[in-house]
C-alpha cells in the first residue's frame, strides 16, 4: 500500500527488538491518519446532535452515544494526542517553528469565530430581532475558550519549554502537575464575566447563569499534547510496530475496559451531569483518555493494513487537511442550524434521523471543500499542514 510505505523499514530491524537506537520509523503514520479521519468525520455528527437535540434527550440513546461517548473520550483527547505526535514527526521542529504555528492557530481560531459565531449572530438578529438567541450569548461564544484556542496556547507553551530545553521527564511531570492543579481549581467563579472568560483559558471557570464557555482549559488538557509528543519521539524508534502496539495498546484497552464502565455506572468525572464534567477534565479521566487514545491507535494500526488503498488515501487527505475540515464543518453547522433552521422553523430541534443525516452531509461537504481548498489555496494560512 503506497500510503503505508513508512512501515517499510520495520522488517529489516525486527531482529533488534521493538526499538532501535536509530530513527527508523519516519514518514506519515497510517494509524494516525486513520484516527484523525474518523474523528473528523464524526465531528459534524457530534455537533449537530448537540445543537439539534433537547438537553434532556442527550442523556440517553443515540444522542448520548454521540454527545458523551464518541464526542467525549473518543474525540478531543485523540486530536490533542495526535497533535503532540505530529510535533515529534514534523520536519519543522525548532521551538520558533512551534511558536509561529501557535500564533497561526490562535489567529485561525478567532477568524473561525467570525465565520461561525459573529456573522451568523448578526444576520440572525437582523432577521428575527431575537436578542436572547443571538446577542446575549455572543460575547461568551466569541471570546470563550475552545479547542483551537487551547491548541494555539499549548503550542506556544511547548515552544517555550522546548526552547528552555526542559527534559522529557520534566515535561511529563509539569503537564501532570498542571492537570492536578486544573482539577483542584475546577468550577472557579471570580464573579466577573470577563474575568471568568479570560481565566477560563487556563482553568475551568463557571458562572451561575451557565453562560461562560471555558472548554478545554490549558491546565486540564496540556497532558495530551505533551504525552503525544513524548509518544511520538519513541514511535520514531519503533522497528516492530505490530509488537509495539500489541503491548502498549493492549494495556491501554485494558485500562479503558476497567475504568469506563465504572465511570458510566457511577456517573463519575466526565460521565457525570453537565458538559463541564468533560470539558473541565479531571486527572483520573485524563489518564483514562490517554489510555484509550493509545489503545485505539493499535486498533487503527491493525485496520490500516486491511482497509483498501482508496480508503486510506481519503484518510490521509483528511488528516492533512485537519484544520480546514474543522473550520468548514463548524461554519456549516452554525449557519445551517442556528440561522437557517431556527429562522425557518423557530427551533433548532430535529429528529435523530434527520440530525444524523445533516451531520453526515456536512462531514462529506467539509472534506470535499477542504480537499480543493488545500489543493488550490497555495500559501494559505489555513492549509491543513498548519
Amino acid at each position: 500500500h503506497s500510503v503505508r510505505q513508512d512501515d517499510g523499514n520495520e522488517a529489516s530491524h525486527m531482529h533488534q527488538g521493538i526499538f532501535s537506537a536509530e530513527t527508523v520509523n519516519t514518514g506519515r503514520q497510517p494509524e494516525l491518519d486513520l484516527a484523525k479521519a474518523v474523528m473528523l468525520f464524526c465531528l459534524a455528527l457530534i455537533h449537530c446532535v448537540i445543537e439539534c437535540t433537547p438537553e434532556p434527550a442527550l442523556a440517553h440513546g443515540i444522542p448520548y452515544l454521540f454527545d458523551t461517548i464518541i464526542g467525549g473520550p473518543f474525540s478531543a483527547p485523540m486530536y490533542m494526542f495526535a497533535m503532540g505526535v505530529g510535533m515529534a514527526y514534523t520536519r519543522r521542529c525548532a521551538p520558533s517553528d512551534f511558536g509561529k504555528r501557535g500564533v497561526q492557530i490562535l489567529i485561525i481560531s478567532y477568524a473561525l469565530n467570525v465565520g461561525r459565531i459573529l456573522l451568523p449572530s448578526i444576520v440572525g438578529y437582523w432577521i428575527t430581532g431575537d436578542a436572547v438567541q443571538y446577542i446575549e450569548p455572543l460575547p461568551y461564544r466569541f471570546f470563550g475558550n475552545d479547542i483551537l484556542q487551547f491548541a494555539g496556547l499549548a503550542m506556544l507553551l511547548l515552544a517555550l519549554l522546548l526552547r528552555l530545553r526542559v527534559p522529557d521527564g520534566a515535561l511529563l511531570l509539569l503537564s501532570l502537575l498542571c492537570s492536578l492543579t486544573g482539577t483542584a481549581l475546577v468550577g472557579v467563579d471570580v464573579g466577573n464575566p470577563w474575568g471568568n472568560i479570560l481565566l477560563g483559558y487556563l482553568i475551568g471557570t463557571e458562572d451561575a447563569a451557565g453562560m461562560v464557555l471555558s472548554d478545554f482549559p490549558l491546565l486540564n488538557w496540556l497532558l495530551f499534547p505533551v504525552c503525544g509528543y513524548l509518544f511520538g519521539k519513541r514511535l520514531r524508534h519503533v522497528c516492530d510496530k505490530n509488537r509495539f502496539y500489541a503491548i502498549v495498546s493492549g494495556v491501554g484497552i485494558a485500562v479503558t475496559v476497567i475504568y469506563f464502565p465504572i465511570g458510566l455506572a457511577n456517573g463519575f468525572g466526565m460521565f457525570g451531569e453537565g458538559q463541564n464534567c468533560y470539558y473541565h477534565l479531571i486527572t483520573p479521566d485524563a489518564l483514562a483518555c490517554l489510555a484509550l487514545s493509545v489503545g485505539m491507535l493499535g486498533v487503527y494500526h491493525l485496520l490500516a493494513w486491511h482497509l483498501p488503498d482508496w480508503i486510506m488515501s481519503i484518510a490521509g487527505d483528511m488528516s492533512r487537511n485537519i484544520n480546514v475540515i474543522y473550520c468548514v464543518h463548524w461554519v456549516l453547522v452554525c449557519v445551517i442550524v442556528r440561522d437557517v433552521l431556527f429562522i425557518a422553523r423557530g427551533t433548532q430541534v430535529l429528529s435523530v434521523g434527520a440530525t444524523l443525516a445533516l451531520g453526515t452531509a456536512i462531514s462529506i461537504v467539509s472534506a470535499v471543500v477542504a480537499h480543493f481548498w488545500t489543493k488550490y489555496g497555495k500559501n494559505c494560512v489555513l492549509r491543513g499542514r498548519t
